[in-house]
């Protein structure tokens, strides 16, 4: 999984330079399109549209025939009989085309999510005046063969980042949380270390301006094609993430520019919509039966 989300990150970087240069939603948008487009050809080639086409030529045909026979009860209620039926076929032609284009769906709409859905997190000048549950939260989940190794868990936080809480073991559980904060702008390298593996989480703070934002790494390599920003983790580690008190995610939701909404649902939102727009207009060029 990370040599397929390393080469599709490094197509995005050189795709997206340029389109980014105009402005992030125009990027957005040209790549919905574009994806929109792609999936309607691919779709056309592996679904049975001469059935699809059928399908809905004898839902019609059903459709007439109960109002041309409406005053024979027996005759109508047989037509609604095959009307649902047709559709259940015709819903089944065309679900089913789709269930391969879910991967490069997800593959793609993780690139607009970690590229265009957060901003970093807010730097705290005086960390002393925090409650609580107002910093950010580490929590580190090892696998189950290894949780007792939490117990001699460790991690290392470089300057600009402070510890507002002691690093809390459960090794009952597999689990580790610590409460931090940063007191700097940056990019920081979070260093954790279980059972002799070292790994790190980055955090970006301030008014730092990467590429992309990851809220969690993990091990699994099907969690693994929403996270394409960071590897994925090897034993003992399970999962790596950090979150915040009135949020799952620490990184601030980012504003879509002048589309309505904010952070990655609405990044998949506009996704999926513009996918939908460019989609439907190039059915009848493109002589798509859906």
């Amino acid at each position: 999984m990370n040599a397929i989300n390393g080469a599709v990150t490094s197509l995005f970087n050189l795709l997206l330079t340029p389109l980014e240069a105009v402005s992030k939603v125009f990027a957005l948008i040209v790549v919905s399109g574009v994806f929109g487009v792609l999936a309607l050809v691919v779709f056309k080639h592996i679904s049975s549209q001469k059935g699809i086409k059928a399908a809905k030529d004898k839902i019609k045909g059903h459709m007439i025939e109960i109002r041309l026979y409406q005053d024979d009860l027996a005759l109508v209620g047989k037509a609604i009989v095959k009307v649902l039926l047709r559709n259940l076929q015709y819903v089944a032609l065309n679900f089913g085309p789709f269930i391969p284009l879910m991967i490069p769906f997800g593959l793609v709409a993780a690139q607009m999510v970690v590229r265009y859905g957060y901003k970093p997190v807010p730097v705290t000048e005086q960390p002393a005046a925090l409650l609580a549950g107002e910093g950010i939260t580490l929590k580190i989940e090892l696998d189950a063969a290894h949780k007792r190794e939490a117990s001699d868990l460790k991690v290392s936080l470089p300057e600009g980042v402070q510890a507002l809480s002691p690093l809390v073991r459960v090794p009952a559980e597999g689990l580790a949380y610590q409460e931090l904060v940063a007191t700097a702008d940056g990019a920081y390298d979070l260093s954790i270390e279980a059972g002799g593996e070292k790994v790190v989480k980055t955090l970006y703070a301030g008014n730092e301006t990467p590429r992309y934002f990851q809220p969690e790494r993990t091990a699994s390599p099907l969690m693994a094609i929403l996270w394409p920003a960071e590897k994925t983790l090897s034993a003992p580690f399970k999962r790596i993430s950090l979150g915040g008190l009135t949020q799952t995610e620490a990184y601030v939701p980012a504003k879509l520019g002048w589309l309505p909404g904010e952070g990655p649902m609405a990044v998949l939102l506009w996704f999926v919509v513009f996918s939908m727009i460019f989609g439907f207009a190039a059915l009848k060029p493109l002589g798509v039966e859906i």
